[in-house]
């Protein structure tokens, strides 16, 4: 019960609670194992009107003999020693087997995914915690790939810059490392901009969570470091500039590298760039777009870490975005019905497995430079559920206090 308490209100690892219960029960067990060894073998004695040889005890029911362990049996002891009580006998053993169980515990750390906890998560959304990217994990041996600390364990491709781009940079108290992406050489047509992510054309399996799923969540830091959006790379117009910059989101089942089943992004409505979560239930479907009605510059002022989510229900067809846990005023680009939900039936993406996750940019698989980002990133988290505002608002205090 201690162990638990200590795991869940500090958000520590369960093999350091472990840890400090082992020890402790350690502790306790050795005195009395200790006086539980030293019941050896002993001349005959007699209880009640039974007379026991050496290396027997008294069984409570039958009140027949049955031989020590071969281990016990050994020189005279007084018979106020070897007549220890079975009842201590048995908490003696308890003692001594929970404080191997619990070494045992603590010399091998859980190595699987689903068994990871990461503390700059609330509590209340580790369960839906599919991915979860703080760039503090690079693979070992291979520092230009990022290990994920949420359930799927999906490792990302650090693109083009590999371990460059962990830099240091404190989104929150107690952050470590950042992801730095950026375009590279903005006149030239090229694929060298740095971006992270994931790309399998047959699907990534680990992403199953979002196959015919109800409800996405993306959320993380970003902070714009430098002009955006960028000059526009694919094209000759040295003054034709991309018209969004990637953030980060999920693909959908059948993307190039840059179609999306939930993605928070900026991008251009009507003219105006504008922060928007772009959803696709149905591969090959239609996108819908919720917009943030306030100026980007000002959601996302240049050098300053800001805590964006964005949430895509696709049994109803609602959206929403927040910034530093509070709900951002907007609308939807399109009236109609773009997710077909409006009929009857269960509503949930197709069942494919997501093509990957593309983070500061679209083709994580590095055929084509498209949206990049002047930005940094950190703690990105993307969920199979649509999160409530005021777990939105929870992750955000979790972190800033």
């Amino acid at each position: 019960y201690a162990t638990g308490l200590v795991v869940v209100k500090a958000g520590l690892p369960s093999f350091v609670a472990l840890a400090a219960a082992g020890l402790l029960v350690a502790a306790l067990a050795v005195p009395i194992g200790y006086a539980a060894l030293r019941v050896r073998g002993a001349p005959a004695t007699t209880v009640g009107t039974t007379t026991l040889a050496p290396g027997a005890q008294l069984h409570s029911s039958t009140r027949s003999r049955k031989a020590l362990p071969p281990a016990l049996t050994g020189p005279p002891y007084p018979k106020e020693v070897y007549a220890m009580s079975r009842s201590r006998r048995a908490v003696a053993a308890t003692a001594a087997l929970l404080a191997a169980v619990l070494a045992s515990s603590v010399a091998v750390p859980p190595a699987q995914a689903g068994g990871k906890r990461p503390r700059d998560v609330h509590p209340s959304l580790r369960h839906h915690l599919v991915a979860f990217y703080d760039f503090d994990h690079p693979v070992r041996g291979d520092s230009a790939r990022e290990s994920d600390q949420g359930r799927s364990g999906t490792t990302i491709d650090l693109v083009n810059g590999g371990a460059a781009m962990r830099v240091p940079d404190r989104a929150y108290p107690g952050s470590g490392r950042a992801l730095q992406t950026r375009q590279v050489n903005p006149t030239e047509a090229g694929n060298d901009d740095w971006k992270a992510g994931i790309y399998s054309a047959t699907g990534v399996p680990s992403l199953r969570a979002f196959n015919a799923v109800e409800g996405i969540t993306v959320m993380g830091w970003v902070k714009m470091t430098g002009e955006n959006p960028r000059p526009n790379s694919n094209t000759a117009n040295p003054d034709d500039r991309f018209n969004a910059i990637g953030l980060a989101g999920v693909l959908t089942g059948d993307s190039d590298g840059h179609g999306v089943r939930a993605l928070l992004e900026l991008i251009d409505v009507n003219g105006e760039l504008r922060l928007v979560a772009l959803g696709r239930r149905l591969d090959g479907g239609n996108s819908q777009t919720y917009a943030a009605s306030e100026d980007w510059r000002t959601l996302l002022p240049v050098g300053e870490w800001v805590f964006l989510a964005a949430t895509f229900d696709f049994t109803t067809g609602a959206m929403a975005l927040y910034r530093n846990g509070k709900p951002i005023d907007g609308f939807y680009t399109r009236t109609d019905d773009p997710w077909l939900v409006a009929g009857p039936g269960e509503h949930r993406t197709t069942a494919t497995d997501p093509r990957g996750i593309k983070i500061g940019g679209s083709f994580p698989q590095d055929t084509r430079e498209q949206n990049p980002c002047d930005c940094r990133m950190d703690s990105l988290m993307f969920l199979d559920r649509v999160v409530s505002a005021r777990q939105v608002e929870k992750q955000y205090r979790h972190l800033t206090g």
